[in-house]
């Protein structure tokens, strides 16, 4: 089969497109035969060994944590799935990715794939449909009647987390580039703030919950400390958030983690026309170096699926 590969960390000239053998099953363990993965920024940083002590990698390695595909085979002891079965599923961190033809997944973390849209497209669901899901519910702990920013709503993770947040009953205010704002409004944010023009920090208004998707230095992140109401919570995916007991503020660094159930309930709520899936672009599995350097210098449009 035809496998991205990568020997060693580096940047994006160490991943290769080149022939691998085809994996093959164990206990436990589909074999799906891949119709889409995606980018996400975690690939880029497991690539180049940022995280190696954190999610070692055992080379030669395969990025692509998220996969979308239909069951190939199906391995000892596995119950309740069968060969042609369309799924989804977010990979371990440490296990090869799904930037091949074929990759095998632990049983328990698929998911049936959205009946509806594209079969490729649903790659872009499991990674940042999870991370805003958790994000908000588990560790904002976000309940309707309640305001919340979203900072950095244009990306992957923060549509999720627009539309779910209105879902749940909260008043959304959303910063995006202008580009993002027609949809982000058809997503339901009540309020869009172009970051271009607007300085988070001039907001002058609180929120019961701030979930920060872009800040990156602990200044800016620690400065969005002064958006949250007393009692509220400020949860971050990129830098950590300071430290607070002050106001009775709480604050929450969120790490994603694999949920079958969860990601079945995002894939209903596609199914139901409920949650919408936004890719940007669809490139061949050729192109994933590409897609490394583009997104490392901001030419990437946004949510990008890569095909077989």
């Amino acid at each position: 089969m035809k496998a991205v590969r990568y020997h060693q960390y580096g940047g994006s000239e160490v991943l290769n497109y080149e022939e691998a053998e085809q994996p093959v099953p164990g206990a436990g363990e589909v074999l799906v035969k891949v119709v889409g993965t995606s980018f996400n920024p975690v690939d880029a940083a497991i690539r180049a060994g940022f995280l190696h002590e954190v999610f070692p990698q055992t080379f030669p390695a395969v990025p692509g944590i998220d996969v979308a595909g239909t069951i190939a085979g199906v391995g000892a002891g596995v119950e309740g799935w069968r060969e042609g079965a369309a799924v989804v599923a977010l990979l371990p961190m440490t296990s090869a990715g799904a930037t091949a033809e074929y990759v095998t997944v632990p049983a328990e973390a698929l998911a049936a794939a959205p009946r509806t849209g594209e079969p490729a497209d649903a790659a872009a669901l499991p990674a940042a449909g999870l991370t805003a899901w958790q994000a908000l519910f588990e560790n904002a702990g976000l309940q309707a009647g309640q305001s919340i920013l979203i900072n950095g709503a244009g990306g992957a993770v923060g549509g999720y987390a627009v539309q779910l947040a209105k879902q749940a009953g909260a008043t959304v205010t959303a910063t995006a580039s202008a580009r993002s704002a027609q949809r982000l409004r058809e997503y339901g944010a009540d309020r869009i703030v172009d970051y271009t023009t607007t300085a988070v920090g001039d907001l002058g208004e609180r929120f019961d919950v701030v979930l920060n998707l872009v800040t990156t230095s602990p200044e800016e992140t620690g400065g969005l400390l002064d958006l949250v109401n007393d009692g509220g919570v400020l949860a971050s995916t990129t830098t950590p958030p300071p430290e607070t007991a002050d106001r009775g503020v709480r604050t929450a660094r969120v790490f994603l983690h694999g949920d079958a159930g969860q990601l079945a309930g995002l894939v209903a709520r596609v199914d139901e026309g409920e949650l919408r899936i936004h890719v940007a672009e669809r490139r061949p599995l050729a192109d994933l170096a590409a897609v490394h350097d583009d997104a490392a210098s901001g030419r990437l449009p946004g949510k990008t699926v890569l095909v077989p």
